[in-house]
């Protein structure tokens, strides 16, 4: 036989199941202190919150606002190229894609292209700590006016060295562009984080490949003063619709904002149509140590940041260093032709560096760069599959293994298979590690420590010319062994890292 009754206690009323013999009727015989019940109140972390909110139109209309942003990019990296008469005319160059209208002496060409990279280096970390102390949307917008400002009056340049360094100036503005990266992922689910950011590097193609549209279309009649002016366009439609653009909830808590931050993880769940998980937020992060870049020097994060500014530097050396030599080699080596036939490649200006490409060239170098997005679709499949560590450690095995495919004497054809999959998997593991940092950085520091990484990728992609154009035109086998060797490296880096985080909810101190 089963009885129930009901009792009133201190903390509320209970439900009581008492099995037989049934207990007397008279509650006076138990002390009303003894059934005093404690209310535990239910609560939920930010993760569980963006978990339950799940993935939707308000993450949807976000990636679609950074893809709008990572498509500037390309747009930005307009270079100009003077002669040696010191008549000014235009060539772009899609960082490093190979597309050029050629008439820069190779000294003026080697400043141009280092110079946005150092922009970038300086800008990287300085956004990034101002971010993870004043707000990630806020700097995302200036840094992106700063870009627009600089990139439409560098159209006004009456010099070379006008130009050089107005376009650093907007170098410092793309590098609070790995900002939006850390905005994006702390509104992402965890099942869908490597997936996304993975998928903005298509952004960045298509961005490029408009840009060759309207450059074709502005350069013949207008010039490179009116295309650098509409360079600056998607920049200023990104500031236009930067009012909707929300502020991490994650920052805002993590800068003791609560009410704020529950405000957007609100607003996240209306327009996704779902609703947040019973009960109150719990905090777990300490304001005293927000945007602390000693924080990246800990204990528990000193081995993960040296080993990420490591992978970060190869990765940046190896991509722009294959996007370089591809060029030069198509330039150089014809129809028929292999890299044996050159003991080495032509040193004079004349040649180097300045022959027109050809259609077959061109095709060449669609190719190749058309290898990048099997790059990205590969890298995402592996990375929920396999994990993280073990996908980026993989693809630098496998840029190691393409490249040392080249040592063989082939003709151009294969050639361009083998640059085929080092630019796919150089490109892949870049991009990775753009899912990997802000995943391993808790709240506090996560943009910091995304721009001190970009930093070191931007200081590969600066010293990677020494490589890919000078030593590439004394020895072809010593420059492929130079990337090999540091492919290999990166591999060790890579295992090493103290962290997996497949799957692991994003850290908040």
């Amino acid at each position: 036989m089963r009885n129930t009754f009901k009792l009133s206690a201190k903390s509320g009323e209970g439900i009581w199941e008492i099995l037989s013999p049934p207990l007397p009727e008279s509650p006076r015989l138990f002390p009303s202190s003894l059934f005093a019940l404690e209310n535990v109140e239910e609560t939920f972390t930010l993760s569980e919150a963006v978990e339950a909110i799940g993935m939707g139109k308000f993450q949807i209309m976000l990636i679609l606002m950074a893809g709008l942003l990572i498509c500037v990019i390309p747009w930005s990296s307009v270079a100009f190229c003077f002669g040696t008469n010191n008549s000014l005319f235009m060539a772009f160059v899609i960082l490093g894609r190979g597309l050029h209208y050629y008439g820069m002496q190779n000294a003026e060409s080697m400043v141009w292209y280092r110079i946005v990279f150092l922009g970038m280096a300086i800008g990287s970390p300085l956004w990034g700590w101002l971010s993870d102390n004043l707000g990630r949307k806020n700097m995302i917008i200036i840094s992106a006016s700063w870009l627009g400002y600089f990139g439409f009056i560098s159209s006004f340049s009456p010099h070379y060295m006008w130009i050089i360094a107005l376009r650093c100036l907007v170098g410092v503005g793309i590098g609070g562009i790995p900002t939006m990266y850390t905005l994006l992922i702390e509104f992402l689910p965890i099942h869908v984080r490597s997936y996304i950011i993975l998928c903005l590097a298509f952004f960045w193609a298509l961005g490029s490949t408009f840009l060759v549209v309207i450059a074709l279309v502005v350069m013949p009649t207008l010039g490179w003063r009116w295309l650098t002016a509409f360079a600056t366009l998607p920049v200023v439609i990104f500031i236009i619709l930067s009012r909707w653009l929300p502020e991490s909830p994650r920052y805002l808590i993590a800068s003791g904002e609560k009410e704020k931050g529950i405000e957007v993880l609100q607003r996240m769940a209306k327009i996704n149509g779902t609703k947040l998980p019973p009960g109150t937020l719990r905090i777990e992060t300490e304001a005293n140590e927000q945007g602390k870049i000693q924080v990246l020097f800990n204990s528990e994060y000193r081995l993960t940041t040296i080993l990420l500014w490591l992978t970060f530097f190869s990765s940046g050396f190896l991509y722009y260093g294959v996007v370089l030599m591809t060029t030069q080699v198509f330039q150089q080596v014809q129809a028929g032709e292999s890299m044996c036939d050159k003991e080495t490649l032509s040193t004079s200006s004349a040649e180097f560096g300045c022959r027109l490409l050809t259609v077959d060239d061109y095709i060449s170098l669609l190719w190749t760069t058309v290898a990048e997005f099997p790059g990205i679709l590969f890298t995402m499949l592996c990375m929920e599959r396999l994990g993280r560590k073990k996908t980026l450690a993989g693809e630098f095995f496998l840029v190691a293994a393409s490249l040392s495919l080249m040592f063989i004497c082939t003709g151009r054809n294969l050639m361009l298979v083998f640059i085929f999959m080092v630019r796919g998997f150089s490109l892949g593991v870049f991009q990775g590690f753009f899912v990997y940092a802000p995943e391993v950085y808790p709240t506090i520091i996560r943009s910091i420590g995304l721009g001190c990484c970009s930093t070191w990728a931007r200081i590969g992609a600066m010293l990677t010319p020494y490589v890919a154009q000078v030593l590439l035109r004394v020895s072809w086998n010593l420059s492929l062994a130079v990337y090999i060797s540091l492919s290999l490296m990166a591999l060790v880096a890579t295992l090493l890292l103290p962290y997996e985080t497949k799957g692991r909810p994003m850290q908040e101190m």
